[in-house]
């Protein structure tokens, strides 16, 4: 691969605050611990203050979640390192999107895994483990049942409800299975020898990226939740990280920013299986939306503490619960993620959890040999890639034209032929100039009228040109929406099977330019 960058700003992709968030503007320094620099994981390692039986139960748990999974000595010893107190983790989360769903999958666990090998040689006297925390409490099966490759959509339908991790891989997935026959041998084994969606992609990613050392993590566990006990009862019986997440959202707000989450008095929900709704309280009592489940309060504060693994938190607290459970001192994420985790410092304050440093993945677009070839076709920078295609049409157009398509001078001598003769006529005839007038305005239609069959015209004659611009547009932006986050991996390892591996040679997880990547061969081209 050939890399280069340019500023994420250019992209037109990115929000105002997740910019100025990496220009480091002042205003946001009280919205986050540390800016993640090499020099300040130092800091964040010294101030780590992880409880010992946190991570004796995190290894415990870890190792019963990877029963059935062959494991070599050096994985085992991934999992036993996080029992001592100089291993941290470095964290990334996603969805269990089909057959890892969007490129930015990847490009979200191959930045994790550079930091932790990056921090390792930085700071040789810690241990760092890659983790990738599957969303398996999530219950919005909608984003998560499909998958796109090269334009087509495909899909699995189920009428399942609740956690999605722990949707059973029935009939009518095989039958969704046997429509992705081009599928590599790893992910059908994944797929056809598990049970659930979570235990296949545990399974899928040990596979991709086993060898890289990443752990894998489901917070869905009952042990977990037992630590999470304090948290559930705060925001439930006091909805305290309500008041601290709506404290930090109104400071942003009332700098110019917009919210990207949005808290709630009670922000867990309720879960079992088949069942993951919201919880309200009216009264005395705690209503589960779209159910009949209720419960007095002393009925659920009983049943925190019997059964917290019924307790599910929404996007304002799972970061909390993460860093409950890991010793973890920095998440990687999109710049949607990026946004809200500024919101919820405050959250972590109350409750005394560090908060880690906070950092966007990286983020790329793939071209193609072909799509390379009709860039240097069209002269074209990398920053004319994200340019606005509408103003790039006309110009270039106008630049390449044989004629002014505009009619910009004959407009200027038409109208002096206008002006000149109404100020004579209006010697003769003062009500002569108003006729010129008007006359001018319907001759300037037409001429408006004639540039644009001129416009027209020097567009079919440069149609070849204008054909290779689309074909760049609709190759990274597919569908309108950007290629990470539209493609599927597998429209590039398909044709190179060491195509994540070229990945991590050319990330850089503290580098948050945005890349372009150039494929050399012919390998991944069309």
């Amino acid at each position: 691969m050939i890399k280069s960058t340019v500023d994420p700003a250019c992209t037109g992709q990115f929000s105002q605050l997740f910019l100025d968030y990496l220009d480091e503007k002042p205003a946001l320094a009280e919205f986050y611990n540390y800016f993640p620099k090499l020099e300040n994981f130092g800091k964040l390692i010294q101030g780590k203050n992880f409880p010992q039986e946190n991570r004796e139960v995190l290894v415990a748990t870890l190792q019963k979640q990877y029963e059935g999974i062959v494991l070599d000595g050096d994985f085992e010893g991934q999992l036993s390192s996080l029992g001592k107190e100089n291993t941290f983790t470095v964290t990334t989360g996603h969805q269990l999107n089909l057959f890892t769903g969007p490129l930015y999958f990847i490009y979200k666990i191959v930045s994790t895994i550079n930091l932790a090998q990056r921090l390792a040689a930085a700071y040789p006297e810690s241990n760092f483990v890659p983790v990738y925390w599957m969303a398996t409490e999530d219950h919005d099966f909608d984003e998560i049942n499909y998958f796109k490759l090269d334009g087509k959509k495909y899909q699995w339908k189920t009428d399942q409800k609740g956690a999605v991790g722990d949707f059973e891989l029935d009939e009518s997935f095989r039958d969704f299975l046997k429509s992705v026959d081009f599928a590599p041998d790893f992910f059908v084994e994944a797929y056809s020898q598990s049970k659930t969606l979570s235990e296949a992609v545990r399974k899928y990613v040990h596979h991709l990226f086993g060898e890289k050392g990443l752990v894998v993590v489901d917070g869905n566990d009952p042990a977990f939740k037992q630590i999470l006990i304090p948290v559930i009862e705060k925001d439930l019986l006091e909805n305290i990280p309500n008041e601290e997440a709506q404290k930090q959202t109104d400071k942003l707000e009332a700098l110019g920013y917009k919210s990207q989450i949005f808290p709630r008095e009670i922000n867990f929900f309720y879960m079992e299986k088949g069942l993951r709704e919201r919880i309200e309280k009216s009264g005395n009592t705690f209503h589960v939306l779209d159910s009949d489940v209720k419960f007095k309060e002393e009925e659920i504060k009983a049943l925190i503490q019997s059964n917290p693994e019924r307790f599910s938190p929404n996007v304002v607290l799972r970061p909390l619960y993460q860093e409950m459970i890991l010793p973890n001192i920095a998440y990687i994420g999109g710049p949607a993620e990026v946004i809200y985790w500024l919101q919820l410092k405050g959250v972590f304050d109350y409750f005394g959890v560090q908060f880690p440093a906070v950092m966007p993945r990286n983020f790329a677009l793939i071209l193609d040999k072909l799509t390379v070839k009709k860039q240097a076709q069209l002269g074209l920078d990398d920053r004319d890639l994200f340019t606005d295609y509408v103003s790039w049409r006309k110009g270039f157009v106008a630049e390449h034209s044989s004629l002014d398509v505009f009619l910009k001078d004959e407009k200027e001598k038409l109208a002096k032929i206008f002006d000149e003769s109404a100020a004579e006529a209006k010697e003769v005839d003062v009500t002569l100039q108003h006729a010129f007038e008007s006359a001018k305005v319907r001759a300037t239609k037409i001429m408006e009228h004639l540039a644009g069959k001129v416009r027209k015209a020097e567009e079919k004659r440069l149609e070849v040109q204008i054909s290779r611009m689309d074909a760049i547009r609709q190759f990274i932006l597919p569908g309108g929406s950007p290629q990470e986050r539209v493609e599927n991996f597998m429209k590039f390892y398909l044709e190179d099977t060491d195509f994540v591996g070229r990945l991590f040679e050319v990330f850089e997880p503290l580098d948050f330019s945005f890349m372009i990547l150039k494929l050399e061969d012919d390998k991944g081209g069309n």
